[in-house]
């Protein structure tokens, strides 16, 4: 008699067979550069004719962003600070917005298009196409624009309210980072709908039958049934933030390895870069996991 797999099983198979391609494609185009950018933080690498030599230093390298490089700690940091603040952000108003686009309405297609062309708009080839370019200037003025409604009037209008100054100040920024905030959040956005269209509206109407409000459903079926979608948009937005072209650390270890100290000091910002992208992703799953929901 064959043994027939269990559903779990089938399951865990599945989820197998879904990361094989990135298994695969990891193995085969990324390993041996990775496991590479390790030996290098750990040794000066020296150009030759004949392709290049490396010439061991231990810890040297990682000493040196530490304890003598300017620009490593404060970039470091400004970079940990920023993630902190704009993730939250992103998922709010991502999450907000697949609510309103999931709505039956006029226009819906249209509206679903707009909030889409963050993803485009950010494309690689779409940013460079925009350097130096007349509606960039304007675009750049608009945002001096709206510095102005982030300045004293607003200022002074939140401190009315008597909130703390330091909730003052995230809302102030957050304000000031709106354009930033709608262009990281298209794919959030996708994905936040396609799991509110995957919820069963016979819970709803079951719900509604029990006399449950809006509110009340959101809290008790929407918000939990979408708590694992919640947890995979956070830890793409965090990839995302980190790894952006326009993130000021992935800028600085570009420069170094071309025009600072060097590649092996570069591969040292790099590894330390990744380790730490490790540490917060390990945080952020072992935190919010308590929260998952999994419907069985």
């Amino acid at each position: 008699m064959k043994r027939r797999l269990t559903f779990r099983q089938r399951k865990i198979v599945a989820g197998y067979l879904f990361s094989l391609p990135f298994l695969l494609g990891f193995t085969l185009f990324f390993f041996y550069p990775f496991i590479q950018a390790f030996i290098f933080s750990f040794n000066e690498l020296v150009i030759t004719r004949e392709g290049f030599v490396l010439n061991f230093n231990g810890l040297g390298n990682y000493d040196y962003l530490l304890n003598v490089h300017p620009d490593f700690l404060r970039v470091f940091v400004e970079t940990i600070l920023k993630m902190i603040t704009n993730v939250p952000l992103i998922l709010a108003f991502s999450f907000l917005a697949a609510l309103v686009l999931n709505q039956k309405f006029k226009g819906r297609f249209l509206a679903r298009t707009i909030f889409f062309l963050p993803v485009i708009m950010s494309a690689g080839i779409i940013i460079q196409m925009d350097i130096d370019d007349m509606v960039t200037q304007l675009l750049h003025g608009a945002r001096n624009a709206e510095l102005i409604f982030t300045g004293i009037g607003l200022r002074n209008l939140l401190m009315n309210t008597q909130l703390p100054e330091g909730f003052i100040e995230f809302i102030l920024g957050a304000v000031d980072r709106i354009p930033e905030i709608i262009r990281a959040s298209g794919i959030q956005i996708l994905i936040f709908l396609a799991g509110l269209q995957s919820i069963p509206p016979s819970i709803y109407e079951a719900a509604d039958v029990e006399g449950a409000t809006g509110w009340e459903s959101f809290w008790l079926i929407t918000l939990p049934i979408m708590s694992p979608i919640i947890l995979t948009n956070a830890v793409y937005t965090i990839i995302d933030s980190f790894l952006t072209t326009s993130n000021e650390l992935v800028m600085l270890v570009k420069d170094e390895a071309i025009m600072g100290a060097g590649y092996g000091v570069s591969m040292a910002m790099a590894v330390t870069y990744f380790l730490m992208i490790i540490i917060v992703l390990a945080i952020t799953i072992k935190v919010a996991s308590k929260w998952v929901f999994y419907q069985e």
